[in-house]
């Protein structure tokens, strides 16, 4: 028998609509309309669309970082009220603190979030196994005592998202995060992602300009349209798991790219879909 919280949406959005403050509300200008989505259990989806839409404003929206002017949003089954202590978020640029090293800069959001900080002198050895642990699975094992400028941007980055991971989240929100990167570095990067997501099963969120990206690492990529943005296109991401560099030569995965490029097209020519 299937329990509630199995059939339940993990991330729950319900005719939402943000304005962005009680001026603009009164005009009738929102940022986001109407929006609605469900995701369920360790789901995968990536949100694109031209820049300006609102694209992060949704990020914002799931961590509770600013709040509906109308329609609710759930996750994990309670109604967000305020920022969300069950998510990381990594962004485009990585923010290492300079003045700590590797390991220091991933641990510190242990230092901060209740329950670890009232434990972190007393568990530091144990949270400093788990940060090394998390290094090793994207390739910096070594790096632990090495500071953010003697990294590549790469590896930089590999360090942002073991930070957002550290305090095992239920949901990972990443908004740019490979944008910075040269190409071979960012797919580098996308096969850690993708290793870790299917290690560890939490939701994710991707916020990209990327169709590649968005097609090899998501399950589901919705397409936003033009500010005030709302979700004109839903496309579910049917190539088998998991998928390796390989599949992003394939006929299957170029016909996906190449759809969604059309409607990011359309999207900039007049805000509206390629007609189905």
């Amino acid at each position: 028998m299937t329990s509630p919280t199995e059939t339940r949406p993990f991330v729950d959005f319900r005719n939402v609509w943000l304005a962005y403050n009680d001026e603009l509300l009164a005009q009738g200008q929102f940022a986001v309309e109407d929006i609605s989505l469900q995701m369920t259990q360790g789901e995968f989806i990536a949100i694109v669309g031209p820049s300006g839409c609102g694209k992060s404003t949704f990020m914002k929206l799931t961590t509770g970082l600013k709040m509906p002017s109308k329609g609710t949003i759930h996750v994990d089954g309670a109604p967000v009220t305020g920022p969300l202590k069950i998510s990381g978020m990594a962004f485009q640029a990585p923010s290492l603190l300079p003045w700590r090293t590797t390991i220091d800069n991933v641990l510190l959001p242990l230092e901060i979030v209740e329950p670890y900080r009232s434990n972190f002198k007393s568990k530091r050895k144990e949270y400093e196994e788990r940060a090394a642990k998390l290094l090793q699975s994207v390739g910096l094992g070594g790096y632990e005592k090495k500071f953010p400028w003697q990294l590549s941007g790469g590896m930089q980055q590999r360090a942002s998202i073991c930070r957002a991971l550290i305090h095992e989240p239920k949901m990972l929100l990443l908004d740019e995060p490979f944008g910075a990167l040269d190409a071979f570095t960012r797919e580098e990067l996308w096969c850690a992602l993708r290793d870790l997501h299917a290690a560890q099963k939490f939701n994710v969120i991707l916020v990209t300009h990327d169709l590649r990206e968005s097609v090899f690492l998501a399950d589901r990529v919705y397409c936003m349209s033009k500010s005030p943005g709302r979700f004109i296109v839903e496309r579910d991401i049917d190539l088998p798991r998991p998928r390796d560099l390989e599949v992003t030569y394939t006929p299957e995965f170029t016909a996906i790219v190449q759809e969604l490029r059309g409607h990011i097209g359309a999207i900039r020519k007049t805000g509206a879909a390629v007609p189905q």
